[in-house]
């Protein structure tokens, strides 16, 4: 939705919101190049043609009357996504509607992967949720293959106790050779993801 232009930027900070609601600062570049700040906050969760034309409004009530061109200056709310001054509106609307369905999560996969949202992955196809360890992660994963009542059907009760699954080595292995992903969360835990 089309903001007033105030020829200030405004401080993405004085405007209370509740979860993230990502959006761009797109600048006139003619205005910019005269040493004027002209420009708006749109919000990058609307489709490309409804940010194309928040833009469109904007650049219609820049100052200079060849203000055409246009960057992104400065957004808010991407957590550790990085926006280019010329990312084309598909990639941050795709970005945006990602980051307000999944959150953080979805940001530090983007970060450890750099994914090309061309390839129209799905996330929920890659992510394995969030976990106290990668090692809590591949134990679950071993009872829910049931390995531990094979191997007690398997193996003599006398010899049961020092038959184990290495649970640290198969988790450095699963990581090291490269089908899954981890991204250690700021309180301490981890997100798993599935390679693609």
């Amino acid at each position: 939705m089309h903001e007033e232009s105030t020829g200030q930027q405004p401080n993405p900070e004085s405007e209370p919101r509740s979860g993230p609601e990502p959006r761009i600062y797109v600048a006139s570049l003619s205005d910019y190049n005269a040493g004027r700040l002209h420009g708006a906050w749109i919000d990058a969760w609307q489709t490309p043609e409804e940010m194309q034309l928040d833009i469109d409004d904007m650049l219609a009530d820049a100052p200079r009357a060849d203000a055409e061109e246009w960057a992104i200056h400065d957004y808010d709310d991407f957590d550790a996504i990085e926006l280019r001054e010329h990312e084309p509106l598909q990639h941050v609307a795709w970005y945006a509607g990602q980051l307000r369905e999944h959150g953080s999560a979805f940001a530090g996969w983007f970060a450890a992967t750099g994914y090309d949202p061309e390839d129209g992955l799905d996330f929920t196809d890659v992510f394995e949720g969030e976990w106290p360890s990668l090692e809590a992660y591949v134990a679950a994963y071993l009872e829910d293959t049931g390995l531990d009542a094979l191997l007690d059907e398997a193996i003599p009760g006398e010899l049961r106790a020092y038959v184990q699954v290495d649970i640290d080595a198969l988790a450095r292995d699963l990581q090291l050779g490269g089908d899954l992903i981890t991204v250690n969360t700021r309180d301490g835990r981890t997100w798993i993801y599935r390679a693609t």
